[in-house]
């Protein structure tokens, strides 16, 4: 007879930072409970079929695979989202640009593109606090596409459509109040690519040529074009590119041009608004 508190006490993950969490958020799915369950009834029994789930949880978990990819689930703004190995986990830094988008347009009508959507993360909070934005979420993995769409039934968002492009390819005359990204932007060459969950995510979702700007640069040209007068584009980098970024900006056009800092206080979005 196997109970919950002997399981917390035995289960070890040595090589991940988050253990604790890691564990406890691995046998809340197994037992179909919420964390606080746990606590709350550490001597109910566990069944066989449970335990073995656990078990096999937590074996993946030994071998580095994210605990989203496990459960295949992830929380994001206040939305519980189906993640997939086909799109990057969302990740509590990229709340910052939900919340600067939120503060740049008014909450009366706008037109908003989401650019490389995944799990649809972004445009899907944008959506839940803005009732009156029609947001376009656009994606060139068909996987991506297929999963953020969804996540859009499941949350019943109306004024989010979901659609197939490669950045801007689908796109042809649109024109948008805001366009917001988180691109890939991790140079081939970085280290941290062969560390930790990154290695289990797809590469086309982080690696963005040699210094990790390619993407960054193709969107950056090519949003003037799809930018009302007046229009922002905001905008995902990596810790050390924001100086880079805020060059490009400026060289296409971008006004009221800045960075501003994530929890842990790296320059993680930049933005820029295009001139009229």
């Amino acid at each position: 007879m196997t109970i919950i508190a002997s399981l917390l006490r035995g289960a070890e993950l040595p090589d991940s930072p988050t253990a604790r969490l890691d564990i406890e958020l691995l046998l809340a799915a197994a037992l179909g409970k919420s964390r606080s369950y746990l606590h709350t009834w550490p001597e109910r029994i566990v069944s066989s079929e449970a335990a073995q789930t656990f078990s096999d949880y937590l074996q993946r978990r030994r071998a580095g695979e994210p605990v989203a990819y496990i459960l295949g689930q992830q929380g994001f703004w206040k939305l519980d989202l189906e993640v997939a190995p086909h799109t990057l986990i969302p990740r509590p830094e990229t709340e910052l640009l939900v919340e600067t988008a939120l503060m740049l347009l008014p909450a009366t009508s706008a037109r908003v593109l989401d650019l490389g959507t995944g799990t649809g993360a972004i445009a899907l909070a944008l959506a839940s606090e803005r009732p009156s934005w029609q947001v376009t979420a656009v994606d060139r993995v068909p996987e991506a596409v297929a999963l953020a769409e969804r996540n859009r039934q499941r949350l019943e968002l109306g004024n989010v459509t979901v659609c197939s492009s490669h950045w801007f390819s689908a796109l042809e005359g649109q024109r948008y109040d805001l366009i917001i990204s988180n691109p890939p932007y991790i140079a081939a060459c970085d280290p941290h690519l062969a560390a930790g969950d990154v290695r289990f995510e797809p590469a086309s979702a982080l690696v963005a040529g040699d210094d990790g700007l390619d993407d960054l640069r193709a969107i950056i040209a090519k949003a003037p074009e799809h930018l009302q007068e007046g229009g922002w584009l905001l905008l995902e980098h990596g810790y050390d590119q924001a100086a880079a970024v805020r060059e490009l900006l400026a060289r296409h056009d971008f006004e009221q041009i800045e960075s501003r800092d994530d929890l842990s206080g790296h320059q993680r979005i930049s933005l820029g608004r295009l001139s009229c």
